[in-house]
């Protein structure tokens, strides 16, 4: 893989903000760990974003809204 130039500060605030998408479903996970909710996360797990419901897909959204909104702030150090 070639080596590419990168902003490391970038880098560590997208990685800060995976680790805390991680760690919102996984505190969620713990919450709600029930065998109907199991079965409705492995039917999700399966099926293509394009194919998911609105809600889901705007849940989805939320997440990557942040990782503009990280983006968006640090494209004049890139």
């Amino acid at each position: 893989m070639e080596k590419k130039r990168y902003n490391k500060k970038l880098l560590d605030l997208l990685a800060n903000l995976e680790h805390d998408q991680w760690s919102h479903w996984i505190d969620y996970f713990y919450k709600n760990d029930t065998s109907k909710n199991r079965d409705r996360w492995n039917k999700q797990m399966k099926t293509s974003y394009y194919e998911l419901s609105e809600k889901e897909r705007e849940s989805d959204k939320e997440w990557a809204n942040k990782v503009l909104m990280i983006i968006y702030a640090h494209l004049d150090k890139l």
